[in-house]
């Protein structure tokens, strides 16, 4: 099946193929069916290649590869390893839980924003797929448009267009040292072999990644490939385009802002494999950035009033976890990051369609307008704190496996820096739990909180999916794990015998 069917460009182009046919379709509830259709078949077909895709097998699999721009040596190639393999069907499931969020909050050019999810979905799919360079930042800078569009058009605040701008300014001024990344490891391979510009270009990772580049350009090289991936991730101090998103856009963009991670997957896809002497000398810079991050990012949700927004500061803070765990360099610090990245797109995602359902409801997520919600909606309740207890790695969650292993794998890397993460978990478990308290629990003082109705059935299913993914992965992470641990141990041999040196030093068991 793999080998006679390209999986992966069907998983990437049926979305699109969905967004293009709206054009055709008039009546506004056909279409909202059509997109549901597309957006169900798309979950199934990602299911379809984590099935056929061989967990013990730590290189790239379903290879395609074609000509593109032969001129510049480009290629459309797609692959999928044990570190990108699970993003698709998260980022297939939330952007189904998206569209069933907004089934009744769009009033206006619905087949537009209906064609701009999937659109979104399509190249998001690429990024993860990506193994030619020039290829990913194509789909990587697509991702604007959609993201520009639904904010401005269907954001639920009064600035939503200067939101929309000042996202997109933040990562086009991303894109610019990214692009120049790009480029220098293409020219270098061009040098390295002898050839000649611009016919012995090369872009194709699994190339780029067999080509030696000099220690006085890896350094330059690392720095422009981080930079550009920070601002997406996002890192302090280049995060303030998130909380004013998170405020701005409509509920359902920001599930997908807060869940899919896409910088933090850079980071560990491209920039640390591409220049991994730099990477090593400066992984200690890294995790003074993570652990800055994350103290920052809890500090400043602890004095949030909007749930929205705390939740995006939430978002940030467990970035700079994770950025900790991957500067640690050892196996428990990089599977408890990437199945952490996993858990963003269930539990964050999750916890603001939740924000959405509130805000719909009351037309507002500030504490003031809020007080005893688990009175009339103990089912929405329930749910939340499931999530929010995930969210803060409680036992039994799939919070809790992702932040142990970084935690492990931060004590043998950087003992000083665990006081750090274990400080952040605190603070975590405090601005999240004391919202709870404040919002949920205690008298009804606002008769719309008194009025507001429980979820609706189709609002139950959508979160009843995530929340039983939470406690499967919670119960029994190691299904999820294995997934990683092959390509992780190839991932480490592909940096290069200094690295294998400090990697064996350590004990990478489980």
């Amino acid at each position: 099946m793999s080998d006679s069917l390209p999986l992966l460009s069907l998983c990437l182009a049926w979305p699109l193929l969905g967004a293009l046919s709206l054009a055709f379709i008039q009546n506004n509830q056909l279409a909202k069916r059509w997109a549901l259709l597309v957006a169900s078949l798309e979950l199934l077909l990602s299911v379809a290649v984590a099935w056929v895709f061989d967990a013990e097998r730590g290189e790239f699999q379903l290879l395609e590869d074609y000509p593109w721009i032969p001129s510049l040596n480009i290629h459309y190639q797609l692959g999928v390893d044990g570190i990108s393999i699970l993003f698709l069907p998260v980022t297939a499931l939330l952007t189904l839980m998206a569209l069933l969020a907004s089934w009744n909050s769009v009033q206006h050019l619905n087949r537009f924003q209906l064609a701009l999810m999937l659109g979104l979905e399509s190249v998001t799919i690429g990024v993860f797929t990506a193994l030619d360079l020039a290829l990913f930042f194509l789909f990587w800078e697509l991702t604007l448009p959609p993201i520009f569009f639904l904010i401005g058009l269907w954001g639920i605040g009064a600035e939503r267009r200067q939101a929309a701008m000042k996202y997109t300014l933040y990562m086009l001024f991303g894109g610019v040292p990214l692009l120049f990344g790009i480029i220098l490891l293409a020219i270098n391979h061009a040098h390295h072999t002898g050839g000649a510009i611009p016919e012995d270009l090369a872009f194709g990772l699994p190339v780029l990644l067999n080509t030696p580049v000099p220690e006085s350009a890896q350094g330059l090289i690392f720095l422009l490939l981080v930079l550009g991936f920070a601002v997406k991730a996002p890192l302090l101090p280049l995060h303030t385009w998130l909380p004013t998103a998170a405020i701005e856009a409509p509920t359902f963009l920001s599930a997908l802002l807060v869940g899919l991670k896409l910088g933090v997957y850079g980071i560990i896809r491209f920039a640390i494999p591409l220049a991994p002497q730099a990477a090593l000398e400066h992984r200690w810079l890294l995790a003074i950035f993570g652990g800055v991050t994350l103290i920052y990012g809890a500090l400043i949700a602890l004095q949030q009033t909007n749930l929205r927004r705390l939740l995006a500061y939430s978002s940030i803070s467990h970035v700079g976890l994770v950025i900790v765990g991957v500067a640690t360099f050892n196996l428990q610090g990089l599977q408890g990051a990437v199945l952490q990245l996993v858990n963003f797109g269930i539990v964050a995602g999750s916890l603001m369609l939740i924000a959405g359902m509130i805000q719909q409801r009351l037309g507002s997520t500030e504490l003031i307008h809020l007080g005893g919600l688990a009175t009339p909606m103990p089912r929405l309740t329930v749910l939340f704190f499931i999530l929010a207890l995930a969210s803060i790695g409680v036992p039994g969650t799939c919070g809790f496996p992702a932040e142990l292993l970084m935690l492990l794998g931060t004590l043998q890397a950087y003992p000083a820096l665990t006081m750090v993460a274990l400080f952040g978990a605190i603070l975590g478990a405090a601005y999240l739990l004391g919202f709870v308290r404040k919002a949920f629990f205690g008298p009804v003082v606002h008769d719309s909180v008194a009025k507001a109705q429980d979820l609706r059935p189709r609002e139950l299913v959508l979160l009843v999916v995530p929340v039983l993914l939470v406690l499967m992965i919670g119960l029994n992470p190691q299904w999820l794990l294995s997934w990683q641990e092959a390509s992780l141990q190839s991932w480490w041999q592909r940096l290069g015998p200094v690295v294998s040196v400090i990697i064996e030093s350590s004990d990478g068991s489980i």
